[in-house]
C-alpha cells in the first residue's frame, strides 16, 4: 500500500463521490466498498483507493505476463488518476516523497 500527500484543497474535492468520479473518468468501470474505490484495469488486477482527507491511500495488485502496450497504457492511466486525485504531478509527488523520506530518516 502507498500513501500520497494531497495538494492543499484537494481533500475537499475527494469528499463524497469525488474519488469515485475521478476513478470512473480515468478507468471506466468502478466499484465501491463503503468509501473505498475498487478498480480493475489493464495490468491492474485490483486497485483499492481511499482518502482520509489529508492523504490518498492506494493498494494495488498487478497481473503478470501482460503485453507491453497494456502495461504502458495502465501506467499512464494510473499516473493520470494520481495527478487528478492528489492535485500533484508525478514530479511533485516524487519530490514530496523524497522530502518525507528525509524527514523520516532524520
Amino acid at each position: 500500500m502507498r500513501d500520497y500527500e494531497l495538494k492543499r484543497g484537494t481533500g475537499k474535492i475527494l469528499e463524497g463521490d469525488g474519488l469515485r468520479k475521478i476513478a470512473a473518468d480515468v478507468f471506466g468501470d468502478v466499484g465501491t466498498d463503503g468509501a473505498k474505490v475498487i478498480v480493475s484495469y489493464g495490468a491492474l488486477e485490483k486497485m483499492v483507493a481511499w482518502t482520509d482527507g489529508k492523504k490518498l491511500f492506494v493498494d494495488t495488485s498487478m497481473k503478470t505476463g501482460v503485453a507491453d502496450h497494456i502495461a504502458t497504457d495502465t501506467i499512464k492511466a494510473y499516473n493520470r488518476f494520481l495527478e487528478r486525485a492528489t492535485g500533484l504531478t508525478a514530479k511533485e509527488r516524487s519530490k514530496r516523497a523524497q522530502e518525507a523520506a528525509k524527514r523520516g530518516a532524520a
